[in-house]
C-alpha cells in the first residue's frame, strides 16, 4: 500500500483538530513519520491539549498552533486533514479551498486507499443505531474467523492509522457520522455494503436547522456506489433514500427469526441485528453462523448497557443517547417504570414526544444541569436536579427500591457540565462503582 505513503511523502500537512480523545493523536502519529512538517492547530490551547502533547513529543517535525488557528496554516500547506465536526462554514476551511489547498477527512481517507488495497468496506450510518450495528457486524466476523478492522466513529482510534493492517481480502467496518461522512462526498467514494438505519432530526445546532443538509450528507454513504454493491436500509428511512435515487436499489431486511436470543434489550434493537445480519449475509455468512454470532454479542458501552446490580437496583448505562427520540426508544425498552437520568446541552429538537413516554414510562426523573434541562423543566411537572453526576446517583438511591431500574439516558448533548461525551460515561460509571 504504497500509494497512502506516497499522498504524504516530502509534504507539509496541516491537521486541523487534535483533541484529547485519542483520534487526533492517532492521526497525527500515523502522519508525521510521514511527512515533511506536521502543522497541528486547534482551538484548545497547550494546557487543555497537554496528554495529547506529550505523546506526541518524540515527533521533531510537527509543529503547533494552538489556542486557535492561523489562515497561514490551510493556504501555506500542501494539504489539510480535518477533523470531523468542524463547522461547514469554518474561514479557515474556505480559505483553504481558495488557495486551492485540497482537503481530506482521515476516516474518508482510509477509505479509498483501504478500497485500493483490494479490502471491503462496510459502512454504517443513521441518527441511532449505528454503533451497535457496527460493532455487531465486526463481532460476528471475528468470531468467524474474517480478518476485520474497526474503525469510524470508535472511541480513542484513529480509523487513518489502521492502513499499514490492511490486506487485500479484509473487511473495513465503519461507524460514519454525518460528518465523517462529508469527507467521502468529497472524494466521491461510498462503502461496498453501506447501512443506513434511520433518519431523525439530529445536529440541528450544527445544521442551523437544515434538516435537508444532514440528510445529503447521511447520504454520502450511497450516493457514489457502483453495480453489485449493497445498500442496506430500515423502514423508516426507505422512501427517502428512493428520492435521493440511489445508484443501488435500497434493500429493508426482513425480521430476525423469532427463536434466535439476543443480550440486546428494546424493539429497536431488534432491527438493529436484522440490519446487521442483512450485512453479514451479503459478505457469504452463513445463517447458523451470523444466528451463534449476533446471541453472543453484549452491548455497546452506553448503549443500553447493563453495567451493575446493587442492593437489588439495576443500573443501565444509555450516555450515548443525546437526542430525545433516542431517550424514548430507552424508556420503551423496559417492562417497568424506572429512575432516569437525563438533561445536558440544547440541540434544538423537539421534546415533545420525549415528555409524554417520561410520564409514560418514568418513575423519578433526575435532571443534570443544561441548555436543554432547562427547556424540559418547563415542561415537566415532577423532576429532582442534581449538580453533578454523583449527586444523581445519590438521589436515585434515596429514591429507588429493590427491583427498581436506574437508566442514564440524557436525550442531549454533554457539553457543559461534562468535557464531552465520554467523560459524562466514565463519570456514571464511576459514580455507580462507588455504591459497591
Amino acid at each position: 500500500m504504497a500509494a497512502y505513503k506516497d499522498l504524504f511523502a516530502g509534504k507539509r500537512v496541516t491537521l486541523m483538530g487534535l483533541g484529547i480523545l485519542g483520534r487526533g493523536v492517532g492521526d497525527a502519529e500515523f502522519l508525521a513519520p510521514l511527512c515533511k512538517e506536521l502543522v497541528v492547530t486547534d482551538s484548545k490551547n497547550e494546557i487543555e491539549l497537554a496528554p495529547s502533547i506529550e505523546r506526541l513529543k518524540k515527533f521533531s517535525n510537527i509543529h503547533y498552533t494552538l489556542g486557535g488557528h492561523q489562515e497561514t496554516d490551510f493556504t501555506n500547506t500542501d494539504m489539510v486533514i480535518k477533523a470531523a465536526g468542524v463547522p461547514l462554514d469554518s474561514p479557515y476551511i474556505i480559505a483553504a479551498h481558495k488557495s486551492g489547498v485540497p482537503v481530506y477527512m482521515s476516516t474518508a481517507l482510509f477509505s479509498k486507499f483501504a478500497q485500493e488495497a483490494g479490502a471491503t468496506i462496510v459502512g454504517i450510518t443513521g441518527t441511532r443505531g449505528k454503533s451497535t450495528v457496527t460493532h455487531l457486524i465486526y463481532h460476528v466476523l471475528k468470531q468467524v474467523g474474517r480478518r476485520a478492522h474497526l474503525g469510524g466513529n470508535v472511541r480513542g482510534l484513529s480509523t487513518l492509522a489502521l492502513l499499514p493492517e490492511v490486506k487485500k481480502g479484509d473487511v473495513a467496518v465503519l461507524e460514519l457520522d454525518s460528518w465523517q461522512l462529508q469527507g467521502f462526498g468529497d472524494l466521491k467514494i461510498s462503502p461496498h455494503v453501506a447501512v443506513f438505519t434511520n433518519l431523525m432530526s439530529d445536529h440541528l445546532n450544527y445544521y442551523k436547522g437544515d434538516a435537508e443538509a444532514y440528510f445529503w450528507d447521511k447520504a454520502n454513504i450511497f450516493l457514489n456506489q457502483k453495480s453489485g454493491d449493497k445498500l442496506i436500509t430500515g423502514a423508516e428511512v426507505l422512501h427517502r433514500i428512493q428520492k435521493a435515487n440511489p445508484p443501488v436499489a435500497p434493500v429493508v431486511p426482513p425480521p430476525l427469526p423469532h427463536d434466535w436470543r439476543l443480550h440486546l434489550i428494546g424493539e429497536h434493537n431488534k432491527e438493529n441485528a436484522a440490519l446487521a445480519a442483512a450485512a453479514l449475509r451479503s459478505l457469504g455468512l452463513s445463517e447458523t453462523d451470523i444466528k451463534k454470532g449476533l446471541e453472543s454479542f453484549e452491548p455497546v458501552e452506553g448503549r443500553l448497557q447493563k453495567i451493575a446490580e446493587i442492593k437489588g437496583v439495576t443500573f443501565y448505562n444509555d450516555n450515548n443517547a443525546t437526542t430525545p427520540e433516542a431517550t424514548v426508544a430507552a424508556l420503551k425498552s423496559f417492562d417497568s417504570k424506572v429512575i432516569i437520568i437525563a438533561g445536558g446541552a440544547d440541540k434544538e429538537l423537539s421534546l415533545d414526544a420525549l415528555i409524554q413516554e417520561i410520564q409514560t414510562y418514568a418513575k423519578l426523573v433526575i435532571l443534570l444541569p443544561g441548555t436543554g434541562t432547562e427547556k424540559l423543566k418547563k415542561m415537566l411537572k415532577n423532576y429532582k436536579e442534581a449538580k453533578t453526576m454523583s449527586e444523581a446517583i445519590a438521589t436515585a438511591m434515596v429514591h429507588a427500591q429493590t427491583g427498581d431500574i436506574v437508566l442514564l439516558s440524557p436525550a442531549f448533548a454533554s457539553f457543559g457540565l461534562f468535557k464531552n461525551e465520554y467523560d459524562r460515561n466514565d463519570q456514571f460509571v464511576a459514580a455507580v462503582k462507588q455504591l459497591k
